[in-house]
């Protein structure tokens, strides 16, 4: 069973970069769709593809930038965690390594970058950054 089912999306993105392989697979939710959904827009990831197993049960396949073209690796850094999560106002959102990275925070207005969170000017749960 996992606990925390948007850091393990955050590990086997980033095992799979560093294993260096060109699909991943990963449990499916909404939440990691939406997380998916930011990562694919800021290119962080080629694409992503829902598949259905049957029972209901589903997939998310991840197709992943090859790192030997590209020549980097994206870090993902998990900041709000099941036992202490971290709520921030929209004044509070900063510049994720001076401009370089993106925040991720769940809203209201479901998830969405700190940038847009402050376009939005709205507040929410800190989820992870991605640099």
């Amino acid at each position: 069973m996992i606990n925390d089912p948007i850091a393990d999306l955050l590990t086997r993105i980033r095992n799979g970069y560093l294993a260096r392989l060109a699909k991943i697979s990963v449990p499916y939710s909404k939440i990691k769709n939406e997380i998916l959904r930011i990562l694919k827009k800021n290119k962080y990831i080629v694409s992503f593809e829902i598949e259905d197993l049957g029972n209901g049960k589903k997939d998310i396949v991840i197709e992943l930038n090859d790192i030997r073209l590209t020549k980097y690796v994206p870090t993902f850094k998990r900041i709000s965690k099941p036992g202490q999560r971290i709520y921030i106002k929209q004044t509070d959102i900063k510049k994720s390594r001076n401009g370089l990275g993106i925040y991720l925070v769940s809203t209201p207005k479901w998830v969405v970058t700190g940038y847009e969170a402050r376009a939005l000017n709205v507040w929410g749960e800190l989820l992870c950054e991605v640099y």
